[in-house]
């Protein structure tokens, strides 16, 4: 069994409203797009939308009534809130199976590329490969920090061609897939040994300020100008 866990909580501080505020002129915004999307999502058996909004839970019980509505308490739901103290509550409201986490700030994430995850990390768990899997964005450019080069020796060669560097791999939060066993065990939402499906291009755009949601909606509306 395939869970889709929303989290989706009250306050947002950069973006207020970020998860319902309408959203390329989509009402409900964020939030709509997201739980359609998971509804379209073939090989997800159930999706828990978890939140301390009253707004969020409404549009969530009014979309369908496949999705499972979490009043989340107020304790777990602070901008304080630490990720490994929502990571503990999940397998207390979902009990078994495997958990697909995701977010509403991911609108480029369609049921096309969550159905892929989704068989990537089954196969790869039916043979022994892999015990979880998360999104990333691959950096193969030039990284610094405040000492200088990172990822390559500019004593040997300053300006290597990028094809020359290590592959690196940024967390880009779209998309984790664990079971639930391993949220109990580990304490994670992603195992031991994750295989790190790379997103490309917009479809790993994640809305964190302002300026991301104006973005976002210019690139949600060219996609979508058609229909």
């Amino acid at each position: 069994m395939i869970t889709a866990f929303l989290p989706c909580r009250a306050g947002s501080e950069r973006v207020p409203e970020k998860n319902t505020k309408t959203f390329a002129g989509v009402k409900g915004g964020l939030l709509v797009i997201k739980l359609n999307q998971l509804l379209q999502t073939k090989l997800l058996d159930r999706i828990v939308l978890s939140s301390n909004d009253s707004k969020v839970l409404e549009i969530g019980f009014k979309l369908s009534d496949r999705i499972i509505i979490d009043e989340r308490p107020e304790h777990l739901a602070l901008s304080s809130t630490s990720t490994d103290d929502l990571i503990n509550y999940v397998p207390q409201i979902i009990k078994e199976g495997n958990v697909l986490w995701t977010h509403t700030t991911s609108p480029f994430l369609v049921p096309e590329i969550y159905d892929k995850a989704i068989s990537i990390y089954l196969k790869n768990l039916d043979e022994g490969l892999n015990d979880s899997l998360m999104t990333v964005n691959r950096l193969q450019t030039f990284l610094w920090n405040e000492k200088g080069s990172f990822n390559y020796d500019r004593s040997i060669e300053k300006w290597p061609r990028t094809q020359t560097l290590p592959e690196l791999f940024e967390v880009n939060s779209g998309m984790f897939i664990n079971s639930v066993e391993n949220y109990k065990k580990l304490k994670d939402r992603i195992g031991s040994n994750p295989f790190l499906m790379n997103t490309k291009g917009y479809t790993s755009f994640d809305i964190d300020w302002p300026e991301d949601f104006v973005l976002g909606e210019m690139i949600y509306r060219r996609l979508n100008e058609d229909e």
